[in-house]
């Protein structure tokens, strides 16, 4: 039966060649490949903003950059303002290799040299709700940057970096005019430093993404049943005993702050009560609801170490300690966790149990309320806001407090309806290793929402959330970047601007000058691979094809690597070919976007593209299994390169049944399709992400009737 292909001239026999050499040329044919997907898919005419401005209009014309370009304003030095333009022509000089002649890198006042003009009316204030809009305007000749408050001028000199383009004649910025504005006030990243610790230089270097995309919080969680992570000169022995000698000292936390200030960013802490508390105990077992002893716990999951709601003298102790915090960090917002909380030793306590009675409190939500009311009055006496997860929400608390719903956005639309304000984070899980699409079109208030207008300026925004039981220092990164920065377009750019398929080609280029900010999520990849080989280094052409192998795997999704047969604990390596694996393989979306043009336009020339990721694949599976025999710690990657040789022979086959315009019979189609389940399962805690590739091909065969 046909099928319809329209061949080219080199015909089938081409792919017959191609298939008997294949172990020699799978990694010849490398290039041509990209060169093929370059020039099918097309590169966008406009520069790779992200997030999209909410308006750009571009003239046409160009504003060239050479060695005079200067920048200036009526400012002082070191105000705000001043340092981010000082960085913004420090990173334009590293971007273009131009030896700019402004030895000042940022004039105090303007003059008739100066061709970067940037304007505020006032220092912004780090709180929600502060202006941070801007307006861009660049002319052949001159641009102005003019915005409210400093705050948007750190946002518009973001901006303008990104439309830095290049061609023949050399650097340029695109003429037009971008008119800008977040639509949501809230837009943060969550990086838990507790359950691994995070050395200050890996804090610091997200803070500058951040900065780069837009962001504007970091919501720093700080305690944890793994480890107490800020020094405490109130109560020294939390950071002395409960955290293995890894924390921040105050002075450290300042840096971060003070950084965090100069980037336009809040510094938001978290210390989780009244669970997720074991380590709070190894030094002060007295405000425990069981008697102890206690140790830092190395395993992960939910735990029955809880404080003592019944106990005045808890009280007294986070009185003293949230006045030492709240010293500490600035910000108007408190978080206090609220989450998981095990009743377990509430139950076994006769004197809670008393306590509850007392007091009327049916149950342990009720108990917990009574908690949570009371460090409310504490946190409030030092002028904070309360900020927890869901189960913090109870009826009478105040309305200025904040839900952070990791439960989904019924529960946001259910606090704003009594008129609570609350932020989205079920959806931005980032540790999951989930896709940046299935982030990206996640939305704090979806088109559907029942919420009334009044109701939905309740909802402040979203924050992606890096839990850190599977990360270290050298992995983090490649968990927060670059899919974060979708989520930050999600929360910055209008709620219409929902291409996928254009978000992903601008997050490609956004993804490597996040680079320049010292981010590693590229950079460790190769250098974590090569280090498997040990004392015995990799042949060139073998530690391209584990790296061919890693950026079409991916570690399992969600939890499922606790359940894949290692106990995962504080202690355990993060050293693996899994740890190398991104959470998503682009080179796997490019292979299902050309198997898509192949499919609907049915044309034999982009057969052979999709043919020759195939050779590539079988010659990498051949390599990689080579490498599991040789390598002790690869061994587990061996049945892995043997699904991807299984994966990639069944897509030779599937593209031999549409050249020579014939169907399979139903016999072979059923045993194709149990293959295809059986190579769906996770091997090394990895799935390859080819698969849905190939399986849409074989649909397509069996359901094809032309």
């Amino acid at each position: 039966m046909s099928v319809g292909i329209e061949k080219n001239k080199s015909g089938w026999p081409r792919i017959v060649l191609a298939s008997l050499i294949l172990f020699n040329l799978y990694l010849s044919l490398v290039p041509s490949i990209a060169a093929r997907t370059v020039k099918e898919t097309g590169a966008a005419a406009v520069p790779a903003l992200m997030p999209l401005p909410a308006r750009v209009e571009l003239s046409g014309e160009k504003f060239r950059i050479d060695e005079k370009f200067y920048a200036g304003g009526k400012d002082r030095p070191g105000s705000r303002a001043f340092k981010a333009v000082a960085r913004f022509m420090t990173r334009l000089a590293g971007r273009t290799g131009i030896f700019l002649e402004q030895d000042f890198l940022a004039d105090q006042t303007p003059a008739a040299s100066t061709r970067l003009h940037y304007q505020y009316e006032r220092t912004g204030r780090l709180i929600p709700n502060e202006d941070e809009s801007y307006r861009l305007e660049i002319k052949p000749g001159r641009i102005d940057l003019q915005a409210p408050t400093d705050l948007g001028i750190i946002r518009g000199l973001e901006t303008l970096l990104q439309l830095l383009s290049a061609d023949s004649q050399g650097y340029y910025f695109p003429c037009g005019f971008l008119q800008d504005q977040p639509r949501f006030t809230w837009r943060g990243l969550l990086i838990d430093s507790c359950r691994h610790f995070l050395p200050l230089e890996v804090v610091k270097r997200n803070l500058l993404a951040m900065a780069a995309v837009k962001l504007n919080l970091l919501h720093w969680h700080l305690s944890e049943d793994q480890g107490f992570r800020v020094e405490s000169r109130t109560f020294p022995r939390l950071h002395q005993l409960g955290s293995d000698g890894f924390y921040y000292t105050q002075e450290q936390i300042k840096e971060v702050i003070e950084l965090a200030s100069d980037l336009g960013i809040r510094v938001m802490p978290e210390f989780d009560i009244p669970g997720h508390s074991t380590s709070w105990f190894v030094g002060y077992p007295e405000y425990a609801s069981a008697p102890g002893p206690y140790r830092i716990e190395r395993g992960f999951g939910v735990f029955h170490p809880v404080f003592n709601p019944a106990n005045p003298a808890t009280y007294r102790f986070f009185e003293k300690f949230f006045q030492e915090m709240a010293a500490l960090f600035p910000d108007p917002y408190f978080h206090i966790g609220g989450d998981e909380v095990e009743a377990v030793h509430w139950k076994d306590n006769p004197e809670i149990q008393a306590f509850m009675k007392k007091h009327h409190l049916p149950d342990n939500h009720a108990l917990q309320a009574y908690f949570n009311k009371e460090i409310l009055k504490i946190l409030t006496r030092h002028k904070k806001k309360m900020v927890g997860w869901d189960e913090i929400y109870q009826p009478g608390l105040p309305r200025d407090i904040v839900i952070q719903s990791w439960r989904g956005t019924q529960a946001l639309v259910d606090g704003a309806r009594q008129g609570y304000q609350g932020i989205l984070s079920n959806g931005y899980y980032i540790d999951l290793c989930e896709s940046a699409e299935r982030h990206y079109l996640n939305d704090p208030i979806p088109p559907d929402s029942p919420l009334s207008e009044a109701e939905k300026k309740l909802i402040l925004g979203g924050e992606a959330t890096m839990w850190a039981e599977l990360v270290t220092a050298e992995t983090v990164d490649s968990r927060i970047w670059p899919r974060t920065a979708a989520i930050a377009e999600r929360l910055w750019s209008p709620a219409e601007v929902r291409d996928v398929n254009d978000m992903y080609r601008r997050l490609k280029i956004i993804s490597q000058q996040l680079e320049e900010n010292g981010v590693q999520h590229l950079k460790n990849q190769p250098m974590m691979l090569r280090r498997l080989a040990g004392t015995a280094p990799f042949r060139p052409e073998e530690e391209r094809a584990l790296q061919a192998l890693a950026e079409i795997a991916e570690p399992v999704k969600g939890y499922a690597r606790h359940s894949q047969g290692r106990r995962y604990t504080s202690l355990a390596p993060l050293t693996r070919f899994v740890d190398c694996c991104f959470p998503e393989s682009l080179e796997a979306r490019d292979f299902r976007n050309l198997v898509e043009v192949f499919v609907q336009s049915r044309k034999w020339d982009r057969a052979a593209v999709v043919m020759d990721y195939f050779i590539k694949w079988r010659g990498v599976a051949a390599q990689t299994k080579a490498l599991a025999g040789r390598y002790p710690v690869l061994n587990e990657i061996g049945p892995l390169a043997r699904n991807l040789e299984e994966l990639s022979t069944l897509g030779q086959e599937i593209l031999i049944f549409i050249q020579k315009g014939e169907k399979p019979g139903a016999e072979w189609l059923e045993s194709r399709k149990k293959l295809l389940e059986e190579l769906k399962k996770p091997r090394a805690e990895c799935q390859l992400a080819i698969v849905p590739a190939v399986e849409a091909l074989l649909g397509w065969l069996e359901q094809d009737k032309n």
